[in-house]
């Protein structure tokens, strides 16, 4: 055990406290941090990245689970082809040059930000819910929250939505981000899910996809150098603290922040990530 990375928690506080706000994966923040911050190889960095989102996902997604918007049923359709997905994702991962791996991560960072930059105002969400509640004459699921609210609709296009979100957990297995953002067009865009349900569900099918994903990560680094798995020991050991604390404070934030100027903030920082991971692997 070494006290090298302990500024790491402060960091992995603040990063898991923006993540669970704006929704997008913890490993989003991380891996760019690993690879530019530490000089660690691109696949240590994806590697340790999404197994300390598993942690920061877990925390938000317990806060979730308390206030009952979790569509258990449509999150495991989709798990059951994330999952495999993600594990190949992982697989091909380990399989391609790290400058290659580094330049696909800065194109995902670049389509995170565009998915930021164009995502709907609060009021045109809370217009969409509406339309959503006046949509369906005979809804086919109903979930009461733990405040009472009842709110129904009908799960769409299951197909297309598996699909999609395969996509996304493909390139998280690979680069560590992109099934938050197709779950979010999936379940907003083309299947009108209430954005709160929405929301919630998407961060239970990330958080378990993420575990299944960092364990295909883990088996890699315990096969390989001691040295990789060491480091990665000595990082995670102060950012599973930052980010346990952080996605509950995160999940609090959400409601009170403007989510607009959030997202406009973070569409601007991840490309200005992606260029310069990108000016990094041309040097």
């Amino acid at each position: 055990m070494s006290l090298e990375f302990w500024f790491m928690f402060p960091m992995a506080l603040l990063i898991a406290t923006v993540a669970m706000a704006s929704g997008v994966e913890g490993a989003t923040f991380f891996a760019p941090v690993f690879i530019l911050g530490l000089g660690l190889p691109a696949e240590v960095a994806i590697g340790t990245g999404l197994i300390t989102e598993v942690f920061g996902f877990a925390s938000g997604l317990f806060a979730y689970v308390r206030k009952r918007l979790i569509d258990y049923r449509l999150g495991l359709a989709l798990m059951i082809v994330t999952v495999p997905a993600a594990l190949v994702g992982t697989w091909l991962g380990g399989r391609v040059d790290a400058d290659v791996l580094t330049s696909i991560l800065a194109v995902g960072l670049f389509a995170v930000a565009l998915s930021f930059l164009r995502s709907p105002d609060p009021s045109d969400r809370e217009r969409m819910d509406a339309d959503i509640a006046e949509m369906w004459d005979d809804p086919k699921t109903c979930l009461t929250s733990a405040t009472g609210q009842q709110i129904c609709y009908t799960v769409c296009n299951r197909t297309e939505g598996r699909t999609i979100a395969g996509v996304g957990a493909l390139f998280m297995g690979m680069i560590s981000t992109g099934l938050g953002e197709m779950n979010g067009y999936y379940l907003l865009q083309r299947c009108r899910v209430p954005s709160s349900v929405a929301v919630a569900t998407s961060v239970f099918v990330v958080a378990v996809t993420a575990l299944a994903a960092s364990a295909g990560h883990v088996v890699k680094f315990a096969q390989g150098d001691p040295a990789t798995l060491n480091t990665v020991f000595n990082l995670t050991i102060f950012t599973v603290p930052g980010v346990l604390i952080g996605g509950q404070i995160g999940s609090v934030l959400a409601h009170r922040i403007s989510q607009k100027l959030l997202e406009t903030g973070l569409g601007v920082l991840f490309i200005l990530i992606g260029l310069l991971m990108l000016a990094d692997v041309a040097m």
